[in-house]
């Protein structure tokens, strides 16, 4: 099922996984329940839309204060960018990650989640590269994009990179850490790149 088409500024925190959660569960009633399914694709996606909705409504709390945010700007490849924020300190793409209990550890390359090592690094720094690329290209100027993991629900999120490529933070304090960087951009430029990002035909390349 796609997403709607148009302006994506009506995107709603968590929305491709609304979706997805639909294919699923056709049954409503049994969707409200789905964080408890037996069934493990089922809950594993119910539990990662808790974890979207907690990161979007942090960000969405910066709109106001000179930022734009956008969620579930989804690819033709049906994978989709969970939060998209612009505002004065620069352009990210936040991957929200719920890890519920777990003890979440950043060090110079990965990610562990109980000592388990995870692709969250490569892949949020995949789709910042590729978001950036994207928005170069309609923008008609150079467009950076740092990449964020936004962990929630975690017992202990650990940071031991001090200069960390892919910003780690607790999802609760997102907001914070993103309207706490240094300025970067211009309240022209965070216009044009919002106009270029809120149309569905900018995400229709490959």
């Amino acid at each position: 099922m796609a997403l709607p088409q148009g302006d994506l500024i009506s995107n709603r925190p968590g929305d491709a996984i609304r979706h997805k959660l639909a294919e699923l569960e056709p049954n409503r009633m049994k969707r409200q329940f789905a964080r408890w399914s037996s069934d493990r694709e089922l809950r594993s996606w119910a539990l990662g839309l808790v974890g979207e909705r907690t990161t979007g409504r942090r960000l969405n709390s910066l709109r106001g204060q000179g930022w734009c945010v956008l969620h579930s700007i989804q690819w033709p490849s049906k994978s989709d960018i969970d939060h998209l924020a612009i505002g004065p300190s620069g352009v990210f793409t936040v991957n929200s990650k719920f890890h519920k209990g777990k003890n979440v550890w950043y060090g110079d390359h990965a990610i562990t989640v109980n000592r388990a090592p995870t692709k969250h690094i490569v892949i949020s720094e995949h789709e910042a590269r590729r978001t950036a690329r994207t928005l170069s290209t309609h923008c008609g100027f150079s467009v950076s994009v740092r990449p964020v993991v936004a962990v929630v629900g975690a017992t202990t999120l650990t940071v031991k990179n001090a200069a960390a490529p892919v910003l780690v933070v607790d999802g609760a304090k997102v907001h914070t850490l993103l309207s706490g960087l240094a300025p970067a951009l211009s309240t022209d430029q965070i216009e044009r790149i919002f106009n270029v990002a809120r149309r569905h035909e900018t995400w229709l390349q490959q």
